[in-house]
């Protein structure tokens, strides 16, 4: 034979390529993680009516808002790991009853602590569907270019979701009562129970061995403390509790990665971590969470209380940047597949997004068409950045540790949220305090001086000029702080652009080079029986 024909039989086999059953499997996982999404922010317009009928503490009315984040952001990494051993199938099909049942306990709560429990059982279904459905996908989509466009199209659903579920929250309280905004999730789970078994492979990693119980507890120990600190920092300013929370949380973190390197069978593999591709998308993902979720700080505050738009018509006009989403991910992909190199097009992402940053910082007292025009780029930069480094994270890891790697990657932007919320919400408060005092409006409450709600809600009992007075003077103060917050992260987005150019240089332009970072790793998925697991498989790559 010649060398031709001897080169030619010992190229790897193509990726199969999913076909009907496999898209409409993935139409199903959307759905589920679209309910996830909108529980995040379905309970903004149900609270009044829940306090109206349940009468719940502060504090309980707290714990109803958060428990569900909480535990959703502290249990990805537990679920991602216990999806990757017992099965991601069987675990999303768990993760989809709990959600389903604990959707219609909170429907029908009749006091605090049942609504709060029910939450808390949201969160720890939501934990197990998020990471379940990511790890699926990698399983049902081996074609690097059709799998390009799932996780496009994962990305835009997760986005819009969390926008849309404020929105579907203010319509169903307005014609129903506060329990509906939970109900929708019920037809969602009913029809996953139903086709997952149909029309979903099982899979579980053949090499997982025993559940790693101890990391679990560490685990929450890191991750639960750390978040709740960064998203009451910004609302509250720094308290001795929050820094002894952040304490705690390094403390507990450190002793959960050594764990991880002494433990026989790891909840997160150390090796995943040196996987290239997946090291720096994960830290570029990250921070464009940072961003993400500071934006979104600054740009509720500003239709409500800059603009004196209601709550329902703040979430309305918040729809309007999220159209162009739906096209971005898509016409991204296209263009990286057609041979645009990933790292530029990541890059253009995040200039776009710090483009939209500036904006921010450009805005005055009655600017809605900017706030919307940037609130706009952002989405679209973000989406445009993210959706592609979703994809080259999920590429680079072998697909036995598919769920493990997006539970890491869903914490890693739980964080960059968290911590985002709570820089640069700290930033814009420093300022905001700096300029109200200096506006010179004497025997102000403590309320006024912390935030601009505050404010605004002091002003309303005032009236007169001096409540216009002091309104306008927290307006200024509050554009004060964001201006310098806008810049700072549009700062920082330049330097993603950078770092994207840098260290996405050798990625390939349609994901090949991170889809084959081993052989085995992208072979054909293999059903697992009951009690058998898939071929024995190659250990992670330590430079996809």
């Amino acid at each position: 034979m010649t060398s031709e024909h001897l080169a030619a039989d010992h190229r790897p086999a193509p990726a199969p390529r999913a076909g009907r059953r496999e898209w409409a499997a993935f139409t199903v996982l959307l759905l589920a993680l679209l309910m996830v999404a909108m529980d995040t922010s379905v309970l903004f317009f149900a609270v009044p009516a829940i306090n109206a009928d349940l009468a719940p503490s502060g504090t309980e009315q707290l714990w109803i808002y958060d428990v569900y984040g909480f535990l959703l952001a502290g249990l990805l990494l537990t679920m991602g790991s216990l999806g990757d051993r017992i099965g991601r199938r069987r675990l999303l099909l768990c993760g989809a009853a709990a959600f389903g049942a604990a959707s219609a306990a909170a429907a029908y709560a009749t006091s605090p602590e049942m609504l709060i429990a029910a939450r808390a059982v949201l969160g720890v279904g939501g934990a197990t569907l998020m990471p379940s459905t990511m790890g699926l996908i990698r399983v049902l989509f081996r074609d690097a270019k059709q799998r390009a466009r799932a996780i496009g199209a994962w990305t835009a659903v997760l986005t819009g979701g969390i926008a849309l579920g404020s929105v579907v929250s203010g319509v169903l309280v307005e014609h129903y009562w506060w329990g509906s905004v939970f109900l929708v999730n019920l037809p969602a789970m009913l029809l996953l129970l139903i086709l997952a078994p149909l029309l979903l492979p099982e899979y579980r990693d053949p090499e997982g061995g025993k559940f790693d119980l101890p990391s679990v507890p560490l685990s929450l120990a890191a991750v639960l403390p750390l978040v709740w600190a960064l998203k009451e920092i910004p609302n509250n300013g720094m308290r001795p509790s929050y820094a002894l929370a952040l304490a705690a949380g390094l403390v507990f973190l450190v002793l959960f990665v050594r764990r991880q390197r002494t433990a026989e069978r790891p909840m997160v593999p150390p090796a995943l971590l040196k996987v290239r591709g997946y090291r720096g998308a994960l830290v570029l993902g990250t921070l464009a969470a940072f961003g993400m979720m500071g934006s979104s700080f600054f740009t509720t505050q500003y239709l409500q209380s800059v603009l004196g738009l209601s709550a329902l018509q703040a979430a309305l006009w918040s729809l309007v940047p999220s159209v162009p989403i739906g096209a971005a991910a898509p016409v991204v992909t296209a263009l990286v597949q057609r041979g645009v190199p990933r790292g530029r097009v990541v890059a253009a992402g995040f200039l776009l997004s710090a483009s939209g940053m500036a904006v921010l910082g450009l805005l005055g007292t009655d600017s809605l068409a900017l706030v919307l025009t940037a609130a706009g780029l952002l989405a679209v930069g973000i989406v445009t950045a993210l959706s592609q480094l979703t994809d080259l994270a999920m590429g680079a890891v072998p697909v036995e540790r598919a769920s493990t790697a997006s539970a890491l990657w869903e914490t890693g932007q739980e964080f960059g949220g968290a911590l985002g919320l709570a820089t640069l919400g700290s930033l814009a408060t420093t300022f905001y305090r700096a300029h109200v005092t200096d506006a010179g409006q004497g025997g102000l409450p403590d309320s006024a001086r912390e935030t601009l709600g505050g404010a605004v809600a002091h002003a309303t009992l005032l009236g007169g000029e001096r409540g216009a007075a002091l309104l306008r003077a927290a307006r200024d103060a509050f554009l004060s702080g964001m201006h310098v917050a806008a810049w700072t992260c549009a700062a920082l987005f330049v330097l993603c652009a950078a770092g994207a150019v840098l260290a996405l240089r050798d990625r390939g332009t349609d994901g090949d080079k991170a889809a084959h970072a081993g052989p085995a790793s992208d072979a054909a998925p293999v059903p697992v029986p009951r009690e058998a697991g898939p071929a024995p498989v190659p250990p992670l790559p330590e430079d996809a």
